[in-house]
């Protein structure tokens, strides 16, 4: 056995740091073309030529191999526990992509709407399901991501008050623990970015909000439940002080994977909410895309929607553009191939599928939280519960032996687990933030507790270990610094 181990060792040594580059060999092909059939086309000018540039020969298998060694570097869902905080890492069902794989949806065209009203139903129905979900009055699926869907919620605001007369209103109320793309979004639309405190509790300070929600107030951007894993208890009088001073509430619904058919955003007073469909609806995710959002809104708001919307005449479907339309932010009708994930899996859960979503999801957050507070800081005191996260702190590792939570989160790669989100939010030291999701079973999630448990006790017993961690990634811990101001991208042979 011991013989074997040492066998696969060197093979994986072997492997490592091997381009497609460093396995060519010459003369060797993967492919012989057939004779030229056509006429040879000029080369391009001699300057745009490279010559110190070789393709490498290699074999088809060779090839194959090296691809699929690659691939099991990668980490995902499919992979492992997954708990990267404020992302919704979620299994995606397989039958969706699946079905979304069919002709039926791959070669339909939006030009040809009277072709595709099989298609133009399935995304009248999303509307009206996203609607009902969020307790709004209408919804469109253009918007190709959070971010834009956030920048989509922000410009009918404004233009909102535009049509109203109220272009005096000048600027966005944002809590200090908002996503980033909050304060990034309201300055896109040319607001000016107001920052709004977090009292000793982790929720809004509403001392501070009354004093900074007056007539220039257009809107207010709020995530609920928190990006602190909070349920803010006070959220509907935040609500009632912004609209008082005649403001709109945006809704950031990256966190309703802790609401789903338990809580409507609509019924607590929110105008407009975009929701991340590759968060909460099980769309794939990471390594930038695909991404989609939708974005619903209050109906006062709903001339202004980006076009198209798809409504229904008499028994046909089309493609409308509303009264007041702010444009439109993609092409046609969103991404589409996702929305139809979001579909399949909104009919596939039901009722009752969705609340099982939520309820599971703040349980396994929750589940999380109680097994590890005693061996990581957290830094607001603790009230029943949270939300489908928790944001825990490695304060207490640092001051006792220098650990830091990047070192923590090195650490747990060591031990199979992709690390959860760090030193986010950034108004909590040291920030490890952890979304379980409903998708982990109580042994998954068992696990996990017990690497951070004994990654606590390695940092007292052995912070070296951590503090050079992973040791078994093919790339070992990295000058972060470094490789962010000067980044190695070009191939280089391996030495002999």
């Amino acid at each position: 056995m011991t013989e074997r181990v040492e066998a696969i060792d060197q093979r994986q040594t072997y492997e490592q740091g091997k381009t497609i580059f460093d396995r060519s060999v010459s003369g060797r092909r993967g492919i012989e073309l057939p004779a030229l059939d056509v006429p040879q086309s000029e080369l391009p000018p001699s300057e745009l030529l490279r010559d110190e540039l070789s393709l490498p020969q290699i074999d088809q298998l060779t090839v194959v191999r090296h691809y699929h060694n690659l691939s099991g570097e990668n980490f995902g869902v499919d992979t492992g526990t997954y708990p990267l905080g404020s992302c919704t890492m979620k299994y995606s069902p397989k039958i969706d992509d699946e079905i979304v794989s069919s002709s039926e949806f791959t070669e339909a065209h939006p030009a040809r709407p009277e072709l595709a009203q099989g298609n133009l139903q399935i995304f009248f129905e999303l509307q009206g399901y996203l609607s009902q979900i969020t307790g709004m009055d209408a919804t469109s699926c253009t918007p190709m991501a959070g971010a834009q869907g956030e920048l989509t919620g922000i410009l009918l605001i404004k233009k909102y008050h535009q049509t109203n007369g109220q272009s005096s209103r000048t600027k966005v109320l944002i809590p200090d623990s908002a996503h980033g793309t909050n304060p990034a979004t309201a300055a896109m639309a040319g607001y000016e970015v107001v920052v709004v405190e977090t009292d000793s509790d982790g929720n809004t300070d509403l001392s501070d909000l009354q004093v900074k929600a007056d007539e220039k107030t257009a809107a207010m951007m709020i995530t609920y439940p928190s990006t602190l894993g909070l349920f803010d208890p006070n959220i509907e009088r935040i609500i009632d002080i912004v609209h008082k001073a005649g403001g709109q509430v945006y809704g950031d619904g990256a966190n309703m994977n802790a609401l789903l058919g338990r809580v409507r955003p609509g019924d607590l007073g929110f105008d407009a909410l975009h929701l991340n469909l590759h968060k909460t609806f099980s769309i794939p995710h990471g390594g930038g895309g695909p991404g989609a959002a939708t974005i619903s809104v209050k109906a006062h708001l709903a001339p202004f929607l980006p076009a198209p919307i798809v409504e229904k005449e008499e028994e046909a479907y089309k493609l409308v553009t509303p009264k007041d339309s702010i444009g439109r932010v993609g092409k046609w009708y969103g991404n589409a191939a996702n929305l139809v994930r979001a579909y399949l899996y909104i009919r596939s859960l039901g009722e009752e599928g969705l609340k099982a979503v939520a309820d599971s999801a703040v349980l396994n957050a929750n589940y999380l939280f109680a097994r590890l507070k005693a061996y990581y800081e957290y830094k607001y005191p603790i009230r029943s519960t949270v939300a489908h996260e928790v944001v825990l702190k490695g304060t207490r590792q640092k001051r006792h032996s220098g650990v830091r939570t990047l070192d923590i989160a090195k650490r747990l790669i060591d031990y199979g687990f992709h690390p959860p989100t760090i030193y986010f939010p950034l108004t909590v030291e040291e920030a490890l933030m952890i979304e379980p999701t409903e998708s982990e079973t109580k042994e998954g999630l068992d696990a996990f507790i017990e690497a951070m448990i004994q990654i606590a006790k390695e940092a007292e017993e052995n912070p070296e270990l951590l503090k050079t961690a992973p040791h078994f990634t093919p790339v070992g811990r990295l000058d972060e610094a470094e490789a962010a101001r000067r980044p190695d991208l070009k191939w280089k042979p391996l030495e002999p």
